[in-house]
């Protein structure tokens, strides 16, 4: 089998720009609202009321008239006391107040209510003391939204706060994108499952921990794991378990997409009816990647390395992306984040590297710093790093002080070890 030249691989963004244009969302389910979490709208949610549903007050103190505070001190009459949850049962006049709670209803004929901190109290006659408060502090009728308005619109990702608002409309259900079916296939007579780690410690096998952090990556993503097995290093296995994949909505594969004389992924897939999109791209780690789609049920299959590092690099550039837009995300990638290096970094081919690193908030810049060697087998310095540094291709060496980008993994890297506004 011919290796492809370095100078005709695909670089980086061109393999993840043909991934994501393959791949369409998938279609919509209805779920009760707080089974939704997580997922994306798939159609505009309507408000079905009007929020607030009258003027209200936005602090406990006095609703009143505002022409009644013109100079201060002056005194008014308190006719009535209106908590929250009920309603004022009288208009207010001129020299009138209304003692009135957060919330609550604010009595017709009012524009202003003056805080309780800027009074005396009173219950039957109340002294105003300040009158920064005249006609601020009423919320008015529709301020957040109108009954029959979009409230939460398609493509939105429903968090807190989106569900917050939804309950508050009477979104008791929603209909959001489905969650997809990952199917994840990893190969090789090498490997095992914890089962046999007996096998491990005889030094006969090793384990299967692609099998592990590729469910776990799948799930991190929004995708359900489908978990197909450990294949043997040869067709009829390979083919056997591929099988189980139908129904799935993607398929990810770990290892046999190199030129190894075991590597058959590739050509298993392609006699079952496969169309190869490309293979291999301009990168370390992780240069053997495969990318394609299912014949006849045209899901799309990443062939991932195997190594324990080019696995979650890849993952995390190609596939995670690609399981976003399936779920209805518009937003599929990380933002880069500019970095100062904390040491000097040298790569020696001129590739995109990818390397595992720390990232540190200082109140002037973001500092990185490498997690140790480098090597693609290495999974321990994987579990150190917050982010991968980008090293371009041109730019094989790099020296402390310098700036490069990197990609934050998760929220460790956007967090500060103090608080700073």
């Amino acid at each position: 089998m011919n290796r492809p030249r370095a100078d005709h691989l695909l670089s980086v963004a061109d393999a993840a720009a043909r991934i994501v244009e393959a791949v369409r969302p998938l279609g919509h389910e209805r779920l009760p609202l707080l089974e939704a979490a997580g997922r994306v709208l798939a159609h505009d949610a309507i408000a079905g009321v009007t929020l607030p549903p009258w003027d209200n007050s936005a602090m406990d103190g006095y609703a009143l008239r505002g022409a009644d505070i013109t100079s201060v001190p002056t005194t008014l009459r308190v006719i009535e006391c209106v908590a929250a949850g009920r309603f004022p049962t009288r208009v207010l006049g001129p020299g009138e107040a209304t003692q009135i709670m957060t919330g609550a209803p604010v009595p017709a004929g009012a524009d202003t209510v003056v805080r309780v901190e800027d009074t005396d109290g009173g219950t039957s006659r109340v002294e105003i003391r300040d009158a920064r408060d005249a006609r601020k502090n009423v919320r008015p009728r529709g301020e957040d939204i109108f009954a029959g308005t979009v409230a939460i619109a398609a493509g939105t990702t429903l968090g807190a706060a989106q569900v917050g608002v939804l309950a508050a409309v009477g979104a008791a259900e929603v209909s959001v994108h489905r969650a997809p079916r990952v199917a994840i296939l990893t190969s090789g007579d090498e490997l095992v499952e914890l089962d046999r780690f007996a096998e491990v410690q005889a030094g006969r096998k090793i384990v299967s921990s692609n099998s592990y952090t590729l469910r776990t990556l799948v799930r991190e993503a929004g995708g359900e794991p489908v978990y197909l097995g450990i294949a043997a290093d040869t067709k009829d296995s390979l083919r056997a378990h591929l099988e189980r994949a139908a129904g799935c909505d993607m398929l990810l594969t770990s290892a046999g997409v190199s030129v190894g004389e075991f590597d058959y992924v590739r050509t298993v897939l392609q006699e079952l009816g496969a169309e190869m999109k490309f293979w291999r791209v301009r990168m370390r780690p992780g240069a053997p990647i495969g990318f394609g789609l299912l014949g006849g049920s045209g899901i799309p299959w990443i062939g991932l390395p195997g190594n324990p590092v080019s696995t979650m690099v890849t993952f995390e550039l190609f596939a995670r992306a690609a399981i976003r837009k399936l779920r209805g995300h518009t937003r599929l990638f990380r933002r880069p984040v500019p970095v100062v290096l904390e040491e000097p970094v040298a790569t020696g081919l001129e590739l995109t590297h990818f390397l595992r690193a720390t990232l540190t908030r200082y109140r002037s810049h973001i500092g990185a710093r490498l997690t140790g060697p480098q090597g693609s087998g290495i999974l321990t310095s994987m579990s150190r790093a917050n982010a991968l540094l980008i090293v371009p291709a041109d730019r094989t060496h790099v020296g402390a002080g310098e700036t490069l980008h990197a990609l934050p993994l998760g929220e460790d890297a956007e967090l500060a070890v103090d608080f700073a506004l």
